[in-house]
């Protein structure tokens, strides 16, 4: 849920491909101001044009997807019994893995969803079981009606885009890079996309957080990252 209303526009708002003004060797970690700047414009571009992407799958096509992906993180967790998981509420053609909250809880494990409780701050898990009763938060986007917060044991987190490093472009709000560098407790992070959201890089910034694993509905363009 890394959004910023101004980093979503509803069509492309600014070139298509910005790559000619970066640096081929970029690697993420440069101080350079020019190069910030490049790589800022050229994700907000990237967004715009993933996001009208996903919009655009047909239905059928989608659904097939959405179940391939559920089924490759069911594999990918294994044994859910004592495992608290956060997943997310569906937000602009993201995957939706609304289904995967009662398999979850039926294996015997618990499911969270995260909230943003301020502008700019790391993001809260609270506890929610398949039927509870769900308010609107941020961005109008369903979240527990009543607050109970935990620590999750996997974090699954929205990708727009993602790379063969396991590194998450998101919405330009930071939040989830916020959420899981401040978190001290040990934690699995799965990015989950569409194989389509696959990018050569997303030019990895200080700030940004590897995935552990990015899982899509793709056998193919799942990757494990050393983290």
């Amino acid at each position: 849920m890394d959004i910023e209303d101004d980093d979503i526009p509803p069509a492309f708002a600014s070139p298509p491909c910005l790559m000619h003004e970066l640096d081929p060797a970029y690697a993420g970690l440069s101080s350079d101001r020019t190069n910030n700047v490049d790589v800022r414009r050229w994700r907000k571009s990237e967004r715009a044009r993933l996001i009208a992407e996903r919009l655009a799958m047909a239905p059928d096509h989608r659904a097939m997807c959405e179940a391939q992906i559920v089924n490759r993180i069911l594999a990918e967790i294994g044994d859910m019994r004592g495992l608290v998981v956060s997943l997310y509420w569906p937000f602009r053609g993201e995957p939706d893995l609304r289904p995967l909250m009662r398999q979850i809880s039926d294996q015997g494990g618990e499911c969270a969803l995260p909230v943003v409780v301020q502008k700019e701050q790391p993001l809260e898990f609270h506890l929610s079981r398949p039927g509870d009763k769900l308010t609107r938060g941020i961005w109008n986007i369903p979240v527990p009606a009543t607050p109970h917060s935990c620590t999750p044991d996997i974090v699954i987190a929205p990708v727009v885009g993602f790379d063969a490093s396991c590194y998450r472009l998101g919405y330009g709000g930071g939040y989830y890079d916020r959420t899981l560098a401040g978190m001290t407790a040990k934690r699995r992070v799965m990015g989950v996309g569409f194989a389509q959201a696959r990018i050569r890089t997303i030019y990895p910034q200080n700030h940004d957080v590897r995935m552990d694993v990015v899982v899509t509905d793709s056998t193919t363009d799942g990757y494990s990252a050393t983290r």
